[in-house]
């Protein structure tokens, strides 16, 4: 049977008693955030994505000198080349964590839930971040940054939930860039106030100095427990935002796995009980009107005008009543049957993205902190030295750069992807990746020119976060197509976060271990030709072995099929 509906013939609805068969036909029309269905779903879970960019990205301005200040000895001041390595055991630690527990927390997911697997790690993220920041010894830091990985490994559920709460696939470009903004934007906060708030005495004294206005106590040197503590605040500042998140995620966050949409969840009706004391506090008008919930718009409007009924789960993601039977007989697959010739090259292309971009992230703070080097007599590859800012300098520049990444994410990424898609994006961005690789280590030649180093690194800058900001959202939405089926999306999630997890642990050690050697050497550049630019090139050679699926194919991920 097939049932026409729409308008002018733009869309197609062919409902056939064979599901596996089933197909909704939607030509290509522009899309706005406006559009968006499930906004303020999106948004929860984009929010608890910021546990990511905090636990990571806030000591990357500081971790130079947060080696440096545990290693300090007044008869032996540490080695560059020591600080560098140890700067990217740190590094690495965090991903070690999270590529132990992905796959767990994928698989967990798709047994227990979406929302308790978020829940729980957003809790270990807050203890874990707050430990970190008054640990004193390298042995104590590597242990909580560890922690630290292993609770975002729900970093590839969150992906899995973005997919199952927006099904159709004309949303999805928009949506998969809800997490990644926001990321962005955790980014940015994290590198500000990492650079900022390390050791604030000496950073802020007009705060916490000896005369500061929150040296409450009026101690001598400054605020005594910041002393002892220098990089405790920004510690303190991650905690604070990570326990917020928690309580947002715990009260008002649906749960998306089919098959648990419709349980009961306390956390839910607690918020709910919120919502109304403050709506009575605050007297807003109320309505008894009945406000049916909102459709996916696409979905709706071709059920109704196909005459099928329409069902709304617990959670409110709409669906027929046929396809709310059918999820009780949601096909899992077995962990064999998983793995298709597909799906392992979208993985390789996934991993082989953080094991340059990650290093980058490691080694691009390190390089801007390390003292300068005058160079009066260098060659083409041999010279030394970094460009010698402070942890402030270093993170409010690098922020900057975030903030222009959120734009390009909003207002360039959305329309590059309606023309080339989403693996021509890919293709796209790991083709600048090398360029920026190879420029960057001779930014040490200028670092005595006060307006030539700033442009340098503005160009080098860019060019790695406009390719960046291209790959990581299309390499998501390549993983998420290249699962078959929709039911182990956690596990394929779960598992492009292992990877990616395994990369950014391998990437940042064999970074930092290069880089010494360069320093040993005199030659800073060593590990950004001989590791990165190679890195890069292998992933631009990669993305041609990848096949674009087509977008009206009628597959089961294009559409939400239930089979």
């Amino acid at each position: 049977m097939v049932v026409k509906a729409g308008t002018e013939g733009n869309r197609l609805l062919e409902v056939s008693s064979d599901y596996q068969h089933e197909k909704i036909d939607v030509y290509k029309e522009k899309v706005s955030w406006r559009d968006l269905p499930h906004k303020k779903q999106l948004l929860l879970l984009a929010l608890c994505r910021l546990s990511t960019p905090l636990s990571n990205a806030c000591l990357l301005p500081y971790i130079y000198y947060l080696v440096k200040s545990i290693l300090s000895d007044p008869d032996h001041p540490p080695e560059p080349r020591r600080i560098s390595r140890l700067t990217g055991l740190l590094v690495a630690a965090y991903p070690i964590g999270q590529m132990s527990t992905s796959m767990i927390w994928g698989r967990l997911s798709d047994v227990y839930g979406r929302k308790p697997v978020i829940i729980l790690g957003l809790f270990i993220s807050v203890v874990a971040n707050l430990a970190f920041g008054f640990s004193k010894t390298i042995a104590m830091l590597l242990f909580w940054r560890v922690v630290a990985g292993m609770a975002n490994g729900i970093l590839g559920v969150m992906r899995t939930m973005t997919a199952e709460i927006v099904k159709e696939r004309k949303y999805q470009s928009r949506a998969f860039l809800a997490l990644p903004v926001v990321f962005n934007s955790g980014r940015v906060v994290a590198l500000a106030i990492g650079g900022c708030l390390a050791d604030p005495v000496e950073n802020i004294p007009w705060l916490f100095g000896p005369i500061g206005i929150l040296n409450f106590r009026k101690d001598g040197d400054g605020v005594a427990w910041m002393l002892k503590y220098p990089y405790a605040l920004p510690a303190l500042f991650n905690g604070a935002v990570l326990l917020a998140c928690l309580l947002f995620a715990t009260l008002w966050l649906k749960e998306s796995l089919p098959s648990r949409e419709n349980d009961w969840d306390p956390g839910l009706v607690f918020g709910k009980v919120i919502y109304r004391l403050i709506t009575r506090t605050t007297k807003q008008k109320r309505t008894t009107k009945y406000t049916p919930l909102r459709l996916e718009e696409e979905d709706a409007a071709a059920l109704a005008q196909a005459d099928l009924p329409v069902a709304h789960t617990a959670s409110g993601y709409p669906t027929s009543n046929r396809l709310t039977r059918n999820n009780s007989k949601y096909k899992r697959l077995s962990l064999h049957g998983i793995w298709t010739c597909s799906l392992l090259k979208t993985l390789v292309a996934f991993g082989l993205l953080p094991l340059h971009n990650a290093t980058f992230l490691h080694i691009f703070p390190v390089f801007l902190s390390m003292p300068p080097s005058a160079n009066d007599e260098f060659a083409v590859f041999r010279f030394t030295g970094g460009l010698g800012l402070a942890s402030p300098t270093v993170g409010l520049y690098l922020a900057t750069f975030g903030i222009c990444g959120i734009l390009l994410q909003l207002f360039i990424y959305p329309r590059i992807q309606a023309y080339i898609g989403n693996l021509g994006i890919l293709r796209l961005a790991n083709s600048l990746f090398p360029v920026s690789y190879a420029l960057a280590p001779y930014l040490s030649l200028v670092s005595e020119h006060k307006t030539a180093k700033w442009i340098a690194m503005a160009a080098v800058l860019f060019l790695q976060v406009f390719s960046r900001t291209m790959a990581i959202p299309s390499s998501v939405i390549l993983l998420t197509e290249a699962a078959p089926e929709r039911s182990v999306l956690g596990t394929v999630h779960g598992a492009g976060s292992t990877l990616s997890a395994l990369s950014s642990a391998i990437g940042p050690i064999i970074g930092g271990i290069i880089l010494a050697r360069g320093i040993e050497i005199g030659a800073i550049g060593l590990v950004w030709w001989c590791w990165l630019s190679l890195v890069g090139l292998v992933a631009l050679v990669w993305s041609f072995v990848l096949e674009q699926r087509q977008e009206d194919d009628g597959s089961e991920m294009g559409n939400a099929q239930v089979e």
